[in-house]
């Protein structure tokens, strides 16, 4: 009886103990490159979401409270070939229906967004991840800060919710006000950065 317990669980040990050491090791392996290529995707975003910004300055973080939700955001000054700011790349964080969606927004410097792309984003496959789509992006451009969700035809400063994935639109439209509401309150509507 003892036999029967015993052989199953030091094998069962003993397979625990031999998965956990590989994982730290492919861990160990593969994080600088996992970190490298975050590093390189956001790069890449920032150029899509100003696309007229020839560098970007340094990243500022800080938290931010936006409707009633603390949350952790960053920026980084947008900036033509003569190192003058023409805008800023937030990124923000908000939570949709499948978890945290991280988002990208361009804002220039009238207050109005110039792109918006996700760095983060696990919605359900087939509708709330369609906010992928260059699409659904493409409705946030030239609006400000106060964007609103609508179901059927939006209005001014309003965008089309995903059929399906109401919380997904929601969830991105509040991490792209966040940035507009940085813009404004934090940075003084750019006349300070």
């Amino acid at each position: 009886m003892k036999k029967a317990i015993l052989i199953p669980t030091i094998s069962l040990f003993i397979i625990c103990l031999v998965s956990t050491i590989f994982l730290g090791v492919v861990n160990e392996i593969t994080e600088d490159k996992i970190a490298q290529n975050a590093v390189i995707t956001e790069a890449e975003s920032q150029k899509k979401v100003m696309p007229d910004a020839d560098s970007f300055g340094e990243k500022q973080e800080g938290t931010y409270t936006y409707d009633g939700t603390s949350s952790a955001y960053s920026y980084v000054p947008a900036l033509d070939k003569d190192k003058k700011t023409i805008g800023y790349v937030f990124i923000t964080e908000s939570t949709g229906y499948g978890g945290a969606i991280s988002t990208m927004t361009g804002v220039d410097m009238n207050g109005k967004v110039t792109g918006v792309e996700f760095l983060e984003i696990n919605e359900t496959v087939g509708l709330g991840m369609n906010a992928n789509k260059d699409s659904f992006k493409e409705q946030f451009k030239g609006l400000v800060n106060g964007i609103s969700v609508n179901k059927n035809a939006p209005g001014e400063n309003e965008i089309k919710a995903l059929t399906g994935a109401t919380i997904t639109s929601k969830a991105t439209t509040k991490g792209v006000n966040t940035a507009l509401d940085i813009f404004e309150n934090v940075l003084g509507g750019g006349k300070n950065g």
